[in-house]
């Protein structure tokens, strides 16, 4: 599996984004995929992951902002931004993995190449 972020950017506190990934190959469908970030400093840390069946998990300091969606006809993965903190600043990078959701970043087999986000106070 392949995987190419994009969608990030600098906008204010407040403010809303939608991150994109485009998976191409093996059977993306039978993948769990996620979105993780990382600030400088600091360890990248799980913020949203759907499973193949569609339940959805989230890291506790994005729930009820961010929303993790796919649309495996088009081998995509969403992540709708809303009420953006300065706290979200990082690099956001999507990942899958075969079989189920988990929640560290050591389980995750395929990652994109990370997109940028910055959200100034």
């Amino acid at each position: 599996v392949q995987l190419q972020a994009s969608g990030g950017g600098l906008v204010q506190a407040g403010d809303s984004l939608r991150l994109s990934c485009a998976a191409s190959g093996r059977i993306f469908s039978e993948y769990a995929t996620g979105w993780f970030r990382q600030a400088p400093g600091k360890e990248r840390e799980f913020v949203a992951g759907i499973n193949w069946s569609g339940d959805q998990y989230y890291a506790d300091s994005v729930k009820g902002r961010f929303t993790i969606s796919r649309d495996n006809a088009k081998k995509m993965v969403y992540l709708q931004m809303n009420s953006l903190k300065p706290e979200d600043t990082a690099v956001y990078y999507c990942a899958a993995r075969p079989g189920g959701y988990r929640n560290s970043y050591r389980y995750w087999d395929y990652w994109g190449q990370g997109t940028l986000v910055t959200v100034s106070s």
